[in-house]
């Protein structure tokens, strides 16, 4: 897939919680077709001591506006001061990056398993993978309800359960405690995975045990989106891959996990 290097609009910056921000990016031209899993590489000109670009999931897609959205989490200084642009700055972006999920068979039974910015791809998958919303299950996993995003906008194309470490909202504990995966992961037929490597690394080893089919979404730092800079290297079954341009999408049979 062509990528391009276009300035942007921003035409809106959402606060969602205390350190998420929704940023709402608009292209001169016709957007080219944007997958779930697929990142964008964002130069942030304001911080002028931060040199290497920053990668974020895509959101969602509007493509009759020509606008797409990103999930912003406070991190360190480039994502703090990117969430400080304001509506009518341009924004130098990359796109689209990367590889994309598998998207399901029109049978499947899915679970959709996210943490941290890795909420964003799932988001977008459940709303994109054209199944029916009871064949869909997301699990949203974070340290708080505080840390949760509003998914209302979302809620129509699956169904949605939240954990928390300190058990202020759904089950308390990390997203495997969950009873749907805990106790159902067997009754799915694909499994997709975004977030901290930890959690990824625990929902992968729970359905390699059980063969079934699952993708992960690598979220190493992807400073130059071609396979250059070398940053994103990771051990595969088939040697090192850059993240950036082999994934970051990967199943979990070629990773050395």
């Amino acid at each position: 897939m062509k990528k391009t290097v276009q300035e942007l609009l921003l035409v809106d910056n959402i606060q969602l919680n205390h350190d998420n921000f929704k940023l709402v990016l608009q292209a001169p031209t016709k957007l080219p077709q944007i997958f779930p899993g697929q990142f964008v590489n964002v130069e942030i000109k304001k911080a002028t001591e931060i040199f290497l670009r920053r990668p974020f999931s895509v959101l969602d897609v509007n493509y009759e506006n020509n606008t797409f959205s990103l999930l912003v989490k406070i991190l360190g200084r480039g994502s703090k001061v990117l969430t400080t642009y304001q509506s009518g700055d341009k924004i130098s972006v990359i796109f689209p990056l990367g590889s994309s999920f598998t998207l399901p068979d029109k049978n499947d039974r899915v679970l959709l398993v996210g943490g941290g910015s890795g909420v964003a791809p799932m988001l977008f998958l459940a709303k994109i993978c054209g199944l029916k919303p009871e064949n869909v299950h997301v699990i949203l996993g974070a340290r708080s309800q505080q840390d949760h995003i509003d998914i209302s906008a979302y809620k129509a194309f699956g169904n949605y359960y939240f954990t928390t470490e300190d058990g202020s909202l759904g089950e308390k504990g990390f997203v495997t405690h969950h009873p749907v995966f805990s106790q159902e992961l067997s009754s799915f037929d694909k499994v997709y995975t975004c977030g901290p490597d930890l959690m990824m690394k625990a929902v992968a080893k729970e359905a390699a045990d059980k063969n079934i089919f699952c993708e992960v979404s690598l979220e190493n730092m992807m400073a130059c989106g071609f396979g250059v800079c070398l940053c994103c290297v990771e051990k595969t079954k088939e040697g090192n891959k850059c993240v950036c341009t082999e994934g970051p999408v990967f199943n979990i049979n070629k990773l050395t996990w």
